[in-house]
């Protein structure tokens, strides 16, 4: 560490998650289940049955899932979500691919999982709220760099 830094405390860290927004929670919980294979933990109704959040599980991990209205999109000056892009680890992209695919059909427009040079294997596929998934398989630690570019990395 520098003279310049200074040592911050400790924010004591938890985890992290992301917080998505859909016009449609109630599709999108359920899309999410029968295409990913992710696991619903609680989901919370109004008085019609429509999901207004939900906790989702993927592994060890956990994020939320929330419906609102179009009012709420014309306060924030925007026309619906604008969706992210979220990264879920997995053991084997291949075979996730493979249930993606199979859970869409056959008209599926999904790429094919590509090796990258910063050592892992992804696809991506939008959901239907029009946020982004990339699986992602770590299969090396070698990091292939273009001409001129190097790593860093913070010493300890």
């Amino acid at each position: 560490m520098s003279s310049e830094q200074t040592e911050a405390p400790s924010a004591g860290y938890l985890g992290i998650a992301p917080y998505l927004y859909y016009a449609d929670a109630t599709e999108a919980l359920d899309w999410l289940i029968r295409v990913f294979g992710f696991s619903e933990k609680v989901r919370y109704v109004d008085s019609a049955g429509v999901v207004f959040q939900a906790s989702v599980t993927v592994g060890d991990g956990e994020f939320q899932l929330a419906g609102v209205g179009p009012e709420y999109w014309e306060a924030k000056g925007v026309d619906g979500p604008v969706g992210q892009l979220n990264i879920v680890y997995v053991d084997d992209a291949d075979a996730q691919y493979a249930r993606v695919v199979a859970a869409l059909g056959e008209d599926a427009d999904v790429p094919q999982p590509q090796d990258q040079p910063y050592g892992a294997r992804v696809f991506t596929v939008p959901d239907v709220g029009g946020n982004s998934w990339t699986f992602w398989q770590q299969v090396t630690d070698v990091v292939e760099l273009p001409s001129g570019w190097r790593e860093i990395r913070p010493e300890a």
